[in-house]
């Protein structure tokens, strides 16, 4: 069967639970990116994305400032704001889209070269620092936008630019004679090749992904360089194995290193096994995956537990109140299980993409849309994270922007392209992976096909789903691992379940209703005892939404709290940001009658009183304020 491509304008998300955070990021959050990267928005930090464009496109002056992958933060942005007019085609939108290619076209070199940083600072070292350069990293952020605007708009300028940057890069990388037999330092061209190789059939976009792919782990490559050699010297945690490039990818056994550029190498060379078919380069990906879900992810979903290198470290090592965590690794994480899912619909891929999805990724930004976790903590005290070296990568509070701002646009063409994370397809066999209300179109072998669904997630198992369009059609519904009594009704009628790695299929007729029903209890979930900061304690999880506790709510010494297991969480509706599922767990706490400030320790057992503490989805934590958190929570 041939994997179809379902373009981004076919699915458009209509839902409860989302429809408000994408409408938000469309009417007001891509506008406040856009003031920002121009740095016009009061009380952010400076972006210089669009001044370092237009310096370099002789349209102002001045030096350039920022890091040297600036220009990567526009890119992301072009692509969120190209998603956004699929739900609002807004004149100004698309106005500040071709001012934004304009400049960037200015700025492109007679050759195709484009990278503000070595146009305006460095011009003798163009291809000369692919460590740690990110030249081919801005590259490939300005490809995917460039095709993510082609798609919307049918507009072909950007894609025209990076076209003329594409072969560029092809003329210098490669093995023949007087190229560059090298890799990127900070992988994501690799999945933006494919991008554009799907979006305009050119092979040529997938010879360079395959070869970067392929490539990587040889040596001299760019391990040979005078400032990787230096910074690797330097510092353990910036070796070979911080760029994945440390053995070649069938080689290599677990996650290492940065954990972005992990995900989007991992994505990438998804991408490029589905299209050779490599059963192997299949093999070696499912080796890393389950290394990374099973032994070095956190239960939100994200992953890269350690700041310095903001990088995974080893097995079981998942402290929660120093974990890096970053919203972009879990961005990668969902993009990596999407295309493993491409490559073969087993829900345990789809069950860690919603997981991330809902969690590490959606706490990255606030309610209001304009202030942003870099690094997602599972635990917080305030006091010692401002105070203590070891929490100095971690925020209290969300902030309105970064120096280093990869996470924030990140976080909104996620958003604002939710809907191609919705399904898969293979020939007429569709598999929907998340019960996301949406309006799809879908182009089968039979004639095209309608699907219309309407979601009680993430706070009730109900999904809706009705169907029109050709006899021939198979729908694969997902059952996911925590649904109990899992049923579909096919217009009022109960369907014999038929399961195929974790998704029923269903044949449906034109017109057809299928109602999909499941229970999702609030449980307590235990880490693996060789997880060491999580021994004796719990989490509570209901349906694919890991809950927390606040000081808002419960005051604070959260740690002090021991949660009672035999005593099931309590489910109950709260108005709390506009209505939510929360959660109530019954336990004790310590009698603080018998503790006075000034003693430290008392012979045990110390008394303890019944209590009770009350919990909200982790991803709307610090929503009210600068507080305690706690996700995990000692247990008896």
């Amino acid at each position: 069967m041939q994997n179809v491509e379902i373009g981004v304008g076919q699915v458009k998300v209509n839902d409860g639970f989302w429809n408000r955070r994408i409408q938000n990021a469309v009417e007001n959050v891509v506008p406040y990116q856009w003031r920002v990267l121009n740095d016009r928005e009061p009380g952010a930090e400076p972006s210089h994305a669009m001044q370092n464009y237009r310096i370099a496109a002789g349209l102002a002056e001045g030096e350039f400032q920022g890091f040297q992958f600036q220009d990567s933060d526009l890119a992301k942005w072009i692509e969120a704001a190209s998603y956004s007019l699929i739900y609002d085609d807004s004149p100004e939108i698309r106005a500040a889209l071709r001012e934004a290619i304009d400049v960037i076209g200015k700025a492109q070199q007679p050759d195709g070269y484009l990278d503000t940083h070595y146009i305006i600072k460095k011009p003798d070292r163009k291809w000369k620092e692919i460590a740690h350069g990110h030249e081919l990293y801005c590259a490939g952020h300005l490809l995917e936008a460039a095709v993510a605007y082609r798609a919307v708009t049918g507009d072909d300028s950007l894609l025209r630019i990076m076209e003329k940057n594409v072969d560029l890069i092809r003329s210098v990388f490669g093995k023949g004679e007087g190229q560059i037999d090298s890799y990127p330092g900070h992988e994501e061209i690799e999945l933006a090749l494919m991008k554009a190789f799907r979006a305009t059939g050119d092979r040529k976009y997938y010879e360079l992904a395959e070869y970067f792919i392929e490539n990587r782990g040889s040596r001299p490559a760019f391990l040979e360089e005078e400032r990787f050699l230096e910074l690797s010297g330097q510092n353990r945690w910036l070796e070979a194995d911080y760029h994945q490039a440390h053995a070649k990818l069938r080689d290599q056994k677990t996650a290492e290193g940065h954990a972005v550029r992990a995900m989007y190498f991992y994505t990438g060379a998804a991408d490029v096994a589905l299209e050779k078919n490599d059963p192997t380069l299949k093999a070696a990906l499912d080796t890393l995956w389950k290394n990374v879900t099973g032994r070095r992810m956190y239960v939100t979903g994200g992953v890269g537990s350690q700041g310095d290198g903001e990088r995974f470290t080893i097995d079981y090592d998942l402290p929660n109140d120093t974990c890096y965590t970053e919203t972009c690794a879990a961005i990668g994480l969902a993009m990596w299980a999407l295309r493993m899912l491409r490559l073969d619909p087993d829900v345990r891929y789809a069950d860690v993409m919603e997981r991330a999805l809902y969690n590490n990724v959606l706490s990255g930004i606030s309610e209001d849309g304009e202030h942003y976790f870099y690094v997602n903590p599972l635990m917080l005290k305030p006091d010692v994270a401002k105070y203590r070296r070891d929490h100095e990568s971690v925020e209290p509070e969300r902030v309105k922007w970064f120096g280093c701002a990869c996470c924030p646009p990140n976080v909104i063409r996620t958003l604002c392209g939710l809907g191609s994370y919705v399904y898969t397809q293979r020939g007429g066999d569709v598999w929907q992976h998340l019960y996301i209300g949406n309006e799809a179109v879908l182009h089968t072998p039979a004639g095209d096909a309608s699907l219309s669904t309407v979601s009680s997630m993430p706070w009730k198992g109900r999904a809706q789903i009705v169907y029109h369009g050709p006899s021939g059609v198979t729908l694969h519904l997902r059952v996911p691992s925590y649904a109990k009594d899992f049923a579909i009704m096919r217009n009022g009628e109960p369907v014999s379940l038929e399961l195929e790695q974790g998704y029923a299929r269903v044949c449906p007729a034109d017109g057809d209703c299928l109602e999909v029903s499941f229970g999702m209890d609030a449980q307590f979930v235990q880490a693996n005892p060789r997880v060491t900061e999580d021994c004796g304690k719990a989490c509570v999880c209901r349906g694919p939404l890991v809950y927390c506790a606040e000081e808002a709510d419960n005051g604070t010494l959260l740690g002090d709290f021991t949660a009672d297991l035999a005593e099931p969480p309590r489910v109950e509706e709260r108005e709390l940001f506009g209505g939510i599922t929360g959660v109530t767990v019954s336990g004790t706490r310590s009698d603080m009658a018998g503790w006075d400030e000034d003693t430290l320790y008392r012979t045990a057992p110390a008394a303890r009183v019944p209590a009770s503490l009350r919990l909200i989805p982790y991803f709307l934590w610090n929503n009210r304020g600068l507080g305690e958190m706690l996700v995990w929570m000692n247990a008896r």
